[in-house]
């Protein structure tokens, strides 16, 4: 015992010893870096002199080591940027008279700073090129930098607004950074050079007069209307910077010490003694587009970039609680708060902290005090904002950037999670500011808030409310179960309360609503959870035996080839019982799937073991016929089978969503297949709590149904890309094989080998299958995106005869008919969300959409040649503006 004792004690001294052999040892210059970097985290003006000697002190002096100490702190750190530019501006001062003829070590230093901003911006890094201008603006006016090279720096990005067929996202980015950088050092810019500076303005606003159609197409609007109307409550990016740029024109820029700290101007230096830096001049390069390779339609290679419209954020605080984005304190108050939360996006947590610890960076006074504060404040005249609320407002951070149409810039659970940290960093304040966003939100509901917005607003209620034990005074909503079951108000409540079974379970939720929403007739929880519903598992059910048999087969397991023979002789039996009604080969059909999916309803990988057993079976099911061998699919087999599945799973959407995406993952079915069963059959899953679809009805769109038509979609383009990618590696692969074939042709010196020339013409047959597979894929993908448009059509459009399958979709057009919307029911309801399903369609797919223009323009609204009515006009306008034809 003692051996093994003494032996355990020996390993864990050569552990230890290990360790410190590992351990990193600090350098001088490392703790100089990090001294730059975590410079003012407890008080920046009386840390300043002692981290200027601390820099001055240290030999040898290494000034690329500063410099990128500098630049990491003002491209990750914004909220400190005009604390590095006073110590920059103390960096210039000479601190012995005698060594006046000594490089200046400030100027040295932004001499490096510069080279670092050249290398930003020639990879188009925009953010990181913005957060320099701001930089440069500040020393700008710390008198470091001469306003001639300023201008011309900010009238490089300007000009950038006039390059033919800029694209929204290279514009919004370039006269962000210039007007910006006029926010700043504008009162030292206006003084030097007033046309300069009007000039800017003016060209920023020209570029924005021309987004008028793209604006009205994400302002988080739903209202039916030909009109192009901006909602109130909407604050767009670049028109918040003019309006702000516009107030601090009037007083030649005299109102920008009211917004910005400028602690570098607090010195008693003489500026006069200063040899100001030059900026070297800039071009704004080319935007470096990542793309996602496609064949156009003439066959040649093509490239898709993400779409970037104008932005919009969503109000909720009065000016009185929160900034006003239009003003030039509630513009930088919302631009410093957004460039934190997306610079510190891998990390939450800490996220979280820097928001609320915003106020030290502002003017003293900008925001109330914490609740128990001991440290004075005098509130600023028509300031005094609460931070929480600034934080949390739409119109100013979080949820703003969460709810930007079409996507949001991050993934949602980013914001979600980020709103949670806060909540549990200081739940006495964020708290109820939570809850006023989500009363204020849910209030406007009701007054055209764009569809897409609404769910990304139930899933964000649900999933926090998961976070805090899913407490919630629904009480305060019975009234509204007074309205129209397909409300908008009303159906974001059972959104959410579908979201939350999701996320814990049915009996757990039913009991934290209101007696008046437990009812059926509320239509806002099913009796029942999501539960399988197995069609044939009633003994009294006609089809009882027949499934039963099919079942037993799948338990024990059986293979694919006995199945099918079975199903053929099931077939047989049921058509001799037939009276004539029943369609046998859906029947059957119905049967396998059903059964099928009975097995493997106990877990996901019961689920996918079961699909992935009898693919073959799935596939001849899929093929038209349970006796056919093989074929290339049948468009009634595949829609009986998404019916079944459909069927099966009607009490579980989640579920269905599920099944479909396996369908189409197995290739079963085709993403039209989807998309063709969503527009017409949709409501068998639907229907239950949304107060049903009676028969007749005409066609609409729920966001369940637009969720799998989404799905759908992203497959069909997600193959497409997926394939671009292949085949690229695949001809690099090839290029290097001929490349080092010839190499050693070149090196053969008695003359056997083959000539090159004779080996270049030999293909690769992995690349031409490669090539074929593309090709397909991008027919799939047309059809798609066809199949999607033609489903819209026939929901919202009349028909070439010029008869309107759904009336409803007319009469809501308009304001006057908005303004009657309280009279208002099922139909019309429901033509308002399929007209906000199809604008969201139409503008995140936008990118699809254009590269294929004149194929999907001639099939899909060819119908409306010679037809006048206001559905035609509306849909033809909203797809023009996606597509960049007005």
């Amino acid at each position: 015992m003692s051996y093994r004792h003494g032996g355990y004690r020996r390993r864990n001294y050569r552990d230890d010893y290990d360790d410190r052999r590992r351990e990193v040892i600090e350098t001088p210059e490392d703790r100089l870096k990090t001294a730059i970097i975590k410079f003012g985290e407890v008080d920046a003006l009386e840390e300043l002199p002692r981290l200027e000697k601390q820099i001055r002190d240290h030999e040898p002096s290494d000034i690329p080591l500063i410099s990128e100490a500098f630049r990491i702190s003002v491209t990750e750190q914004p909220y400190k940027i005009p604390f590095y530019t006073a110590l920059l501006r103390n960096l210039y001062n000479t601190p012995d008279p005698a060594q006046s003829d000594a490089p200046v070590l400030g100027r040295l230093i932004l001499e490096d700073f510069w080279r670092g901003f050249q290398g930003y911006l020639d990879k188009v890094a925009w953010r990181e090129t913005r957060l320099c201008i701001q930089f440069f603006a500040h020393l700008t006016v710390a008198g470091l930098i001469s306003p001639e090279s300023m201008i011309s720096l900010l009238q490089s990005f300007v000009a950038v607004l006039d390059e033919f067929g800029v694209s929204h996202g290279r514009a919004k980015k370039a006269a962000l950074s210039a007007g910006e950088g006029l926010i700043i050092a504008g009162s030292v810019l206006k003084a030097h050079s007033p046309s300069s500076v009007i000039d800017m303005i003016a060209a920023i606003h020209t570029y924005s007069d021309s987004t008028t159609n793209a604006k009205w197409l994400v302002a988080l609007n739903s209202k039916v209307s030909n009109t192009v109307v901006i909602p109130e409550t909407a604050n767009e990016v670049l028109d918040s910077l003019l309006t702000a740029l516009d107030t601090l024109n009037e007083g030649d820029f005299s109102g920008t010490a009211d917004c910005i700290p400028q602690p570098y101007l607090r010195g008693t230096a003489d500026e006069t003694a200063i040899s100001k830096y030059e900026l070297p001049s800039v071009l704004v390069p080319p935007e470096i587009i990542e793309v996602e390779g496609i064949t156009s339609e003439a066959g040649s290679e093509a490239q898709i970039k993400k779409e970037e419209w104008p932005e919009y954020y969503f109000r909720i605080f009065t000016s009185e609680v929160s900034p006003d984005p239009t003003t030039p304190a509630g513009y930088i108050i919302r631009s410093a708060l957004i460039d934190t939360i997306d610079i510190f996006e891998i990390n939450r947590k800490e996220s979280a902290r820097l928001l609320l610890e915003y106020p030290k960076w502002n003017l003293s006074g900008t925001f109330k005090p914490k609740p128990g504060s001991t440290v004075e404040h005098e509130p600023i005249p028509d300031k005094d904002w609460q931070l929480e609320s600034t934080v949390l407002e739409a119109s100013s951070t979080i949820l703003g950037a969460y709810l930007v149409l079409p996507e949001s810039s991050q993934k949602s659970i980013y914001y979600i999670s980020l709103i949670t940290e806060l909540c549990k960093l200081s739940p006495s304040t964020v708290g109820p500011a939570v809850g006023k966003s989500i009363r204020k939100l849910y209030s406007t509901l009701s007054e055209s808030l764009d569809v897409e917005v609404a769910r990304r607003f139930a899933e964000w209620f649900a999933v926090h409310m998961s976070n805090f034990g899913f407490q919630w005074v629904w009480k305060e909503w019975v009234p509204d179960l007074a309205l129209a079951p397909q409300h908008p108000k009303r159906a974001f409540t059972r959104r959410v309360v579908e979201f939350e079974v999701r996320l814990a379970y049915h009996e757990r939720i039913f009991k934290t609503l209101p007696p008046q929403m437990q009812e059926p007739e509320a239509f806002v929880i099913a009796e029942q959870g999501p539960a399988p519903a197995f069609e044939y598992e009633d003994p009294s059910h006609p089809h009882h035996e027949a499934a039963q048999s099919v079942l037993n087969l799948f338990r024990g397991r059986a293979n694919a080839e006995n199945v099918i023979a079975h199903l053929d002789t099931l077939k047989s039996q049921l058509e001799g019982s037939d009276d004539g009604h029943t369609n046998i080969d859906s029947l059957v059909r119905s049967i396998a799937v059903q059964s099928l999916l009975n097995i493997g309803s106990r877990s996901f990988s019961h689920l996918l073991n079961g699909i992935e057993r009898y693919l073959a079976l799935l596939r001849n099911l899929a093929s038209g016929g349970v006796s056919s061998a093989g074929g290339y699919g049948n468009s009634e087999a595949k829609n009986d089978i998404l019916t079944a599945a459909a069927t099966f799973w009607r009490h579980n959407k989640q579920m269905v969503g599920i099944v479909f995406d396996k369908l189409m993952q197995y290739q079963i079915v085709d993403p039209t297949d989807v998309i063709g069963w969503t527009f017409l059959n949709g409501s068998v899953v639907e229907g239950e709590l949304r107060g049903g679809r009676e028969a007749g009805s005409p066609l609409s769109l729920s966001a369940f149904e637009w969720d799998l038509l989404k799905a759908a979609l992203d497959k069909a383009n997600g193959r497409v890309v997926i394939a671009r990618r292949k085949i690229a590696t695949l001809r690099k692969e090839d290029d290097d094989a001929r490349a080092k074939a010839k190499a050693s042709q070149e090196m053969e010196v008695d003359g056997d080998a083959k000539p090159a020339e004779e080996q270049n013409e030999v293909e690769n047959p992995a690349l031409e299958t490669a090539l074929k597979a593309s090709e397909s894929l991008v027919r799939e993908q047309k059809a798609a995106l066809s199949r999607t448009l033609e489903g819209f059509i026939s929901c919202l459009a009349p028909s070439a005869g010029g008869s309107n399958p759904n009336p409803c979709a007319r009469t809501i057009i308009g304001e006057e008919a908005w303004q009657n919307r309280d009279s208002w029911g099922r139909d019309e309801w429901n033509a308002w969300e399929t007209w906000g399903w199809y604008r969201q369609c139409v503008r995140v797919y936008a990118p699809y959409l254009r590269k294929y223009t004149n194929t999907l323009e001639t099939v899909a609204f060819a119908r409306f040649e010679g037809v006048n009515d206001p559905t035609a006009d509306l849909m033809k306008k909203l797809w023009h503006i996606a597509t960049g034809q007005e």
